[in-house]
C-alpha cells in the first residue's frame, strides 16, 4: 500500500478561495437550484482565468463539504442544499484558516482513540494482515534508521480503515498530509523515539489482534504521549 502526500500552496488556496467566492457569485447570478449544473471545468477555467487543475481541485474541495456532485460523463451539479444553506456554507468556508499543529494533533488524538477501539472491535482478517504490512514497513526503516514518518501514518490509516467507520476514516484522509509536513516541518520524530515506536505499534497490534478493545485503546493513549506533549510544550 502507497501512501500518495498531496500538498496546497499558501497561493493556490488563496487562488482556490477566490474561485469559490466566484462559484457562489454565478450561482447566485444564474439562479441555480439544487440538481442544476454548472459549467464545464474548460468553461470555468476561461471564464476564472485559471487552470483547468486548479478548477478541479477547489471542485473536489467544494465536493468534501456537499455543495457540488459531480457525476462521470455528465459534469458537476449544484448538490440538494437550499441557496440560503449554501451561500451561508460557502461564506464558512471562506473563513477557514489553514489547521494549525496544535488543532491537527488533537483532532487526530481524539480520532484514533475512537478509531483503535472500534478496530479492535470490527477488524477482518484482511484488515488484520494490512495493519502487520504497515507495521513491518515502519519497522524495516526505522531500524535502518531512515524516516518513518510516512510508514508510521500508514499503520495508523490501515487502523482507521479497519474501524468500519467511512466517514472517521475519511477525517483521517484530510489531516494526514498536513500532519506529514509538520512533522518535517518540526522534526517531531527522532531516531530514538521512531525505534520505540516500533514496540508501542507491536503493542496496539497485538491488542487489536486480540480484539481488546479497552487495551488497544490504553496503548494508543500511551503511543501519544510524547506528540501530546511536544505539542503542548510548542508555543
Amino acid at each position: 500500500m502507497k501512501l500518495d502526500v498531496f500538498t496546497v500552496s499558501d497561493n493556490n488556496n488563496k487562488a482556490q478561495k477566490v474561485i469559490i467566492s466566484q462559484i457562489k457569485e454565478l450561482i447566485n447570478y444564474k439562479n441555480l437550484e439544487p440538481g442544476d449544473k454548472l459549467p464545464s471545468e474548460r468553461m470555468l477555467s476561461e471564464k476564472f482565468g485559471v487552470t483547468r487543475g486548479l478548477i478541479r481541485d477547489t471542485i473536489q474541495k467544494l465536493e468534501f463539504y456537499g455543495l457540488l456532485k459531480s457525476i462521470p460523463q455528465s459534469g458537476t451539479f449544484v448538490a440538494n442544499i437550499g441557496v440560503v444553506a449554501m451561500n451561508g456554507m460557502i461564506d464558512d468556508i471562506l473563513r477557514l484558516e489553514s489547521p494549525d499543529f496544535k488543532s491537527l494533533v488533537e483532532t487526530r488524538i481524539l480520532l484514533e482513540l475512537k478509531t483503535v477501539s472500534l478496530a479492535a472491535l470490527r477488524r477482518t482478517d484482511e484488515d488484520l494482515k494490512n495493519i502487520e504490512e504497515a507495521l513491518v514497513a515502519y519497522e524495516v526503516k526505522a531500524l535502518a534508521g531512515e524516516d518513518a514518518v510516512q510508514e508510521d501514518l500508514l499503520f495508523h490509516l490501515s487502523i482507521a480503515k479497519a474501524s468500519g467507520n467511512a466517514t472517521m476514516n475519511m477525517f483521517m484522509l484530510t489531516i494526514i498530509p498536513q500532519i506529514i509536513m509538520d512533522f518535517e516541518k518540526y522534526h517531531v520524530c527522532d531516531k530514538d523515539k521512531s525505534v520505540l515506536g516500533i514496540q508501542e505499534h507491536r503493542c496496539i497490534y497485538e491488542a487489536i489482534k486480540t480484539q481488546n478493545s479497552a487495551q488497544a485503546r490504553d496503548k494508543m493513549k500511551e503511543h501519544f504521549s510524547f506528540l501530546y506533549q511536544y505539542c503542548y510544550s510548542t508555543q
